[in-house]
C-alpha cells in the first residue's frame, strides 16, 4: 500500500513538473537553464516511477 502511495505522488510531482515546463516555455523570455533543470528533474521521477513500477510486478 505503501509502494501505490509513493507511486501516485511521485505520477503527480512529475505532472505538476511538466505543467510548469509548458508555463515556462510560453514565456517570451524564458530561462533555458530552468527549463533544463525542470526537465532532468522530471527525467529522474519518471525513472523512479518506473524503478517502482517494476518492483511492483
Amino acid at each position: 500500500m505503501a509502494l501505490e502511495a509513493r507511486l501516485r505522488e511521485l505520477d503527480s510531482r512529475h505532472r505538476k513538473l511538466d505543467r510548469t515546463i509548458e508555463q515556462e516555455l510560453t514565456h517570451p523570455a524564458s530561462d533555458d537553464i530552468r527549463i533544463a533543470e525542470l526537465k532532468r528533474q522530471k527525467l529522474r521521477l519518471k525513472e523512479e516511477i518506473e524503478g517502482l513500477k517494476a518492483r511492483t510486478h
